[in-house]
């Protein structure tokens, strides 16, 4: 059986064959028979290369962090993991120096440091044992890249449609949900954490894979 490390966009751990683009880390979630035991470790969530230098170790090893797999980028933000600061640096300063932008106010200063940032990220997306934090908010002002949960499932918002999603990809789009007029002014469930939502309110996009059709 697969080991419970695939994360979707609840930011749950689940048991699936699929891989996925990118690892993660939240610490050391597993035992000593690799089951996983709590869903963080620390509040530094961040997502990782898949290939690092060639460096190697096997999964869940003993006392070392537990690795997790993300179909993409915009399943990782949704889940609240942000690029790491060591093997996608680059990718890491232009998500830190964007995020302080699209964000003001929500730490103490543009020199906030990544710790003060992973703060505010924890607190938006889980409450202690686990549960995924959401909000509310009309669809007409959600950009692409974010995920909101539509009749019990996930879905990518691009600019024109919704992208359901699983751990093997995303499927054909669907029109964004019916409702009375004016359907722009729909409410739906957002996955994504809000200071991530206005980071790409400000131009920032994430990576998805290359099964969206857009």
């Amino acid at each position: 059986m697969p080991l419970q490390n695939r994360v979707d966009p609840f930011g749950e751990l689940q048991s699936v064959s699929a891989r996925g683009r990118l690892l993660g880390n939240r610490g050391l979630l597993h035992d000593q028979a690799r089951n996983i035991v709590r869903p963080w470790k620390t509040k530094a969530w961040v997502t990782c290369v898949l290939d690092y230098g060639g460096y190697q170790r096997p999964v869940f090893e003993p006392g070392k962090y537990s690795q997790l797999f993300f179909l993409d980028e915009a399943t990782a933000f949704a889940a609240g993991h942000r690029p790491c600061g060591t093997c996608r640096n680059e990718r890491y300063r232009t998500f830190k120096a964007s995020w302080l932008n699209a964000n003001p106010g929500a730490v103490a200063s543009d020199r906030a440091t990544i710790t003060e940032i992973d703060k505010v990220l924890h607190a938006e997306r889980a409450v202690s044992g686990g549960a995924k934090v959401t909000f509310e908010a009309r669809i007409d002002t959600l950009p692409f890249g974010v995920f909101i949960e539509w009749k019990g499932s996930a879905y990518l918002l691009t600019e024109t449609a919704l992208l359901p999603w699983s751990f093997n990809g995303y499927a054909p789009a669907v029109p964004r949900p019916a409702a009375p007029r004016p359907a722009a002014h729909t409410q739906v469930t957002v996955l994504t954490p809000a200071s991530i939502v206005r980071l790409f309110q400000q131009g920032f996009r994430p990576q998805v894979d290359a099964s969206a059709s857009l």
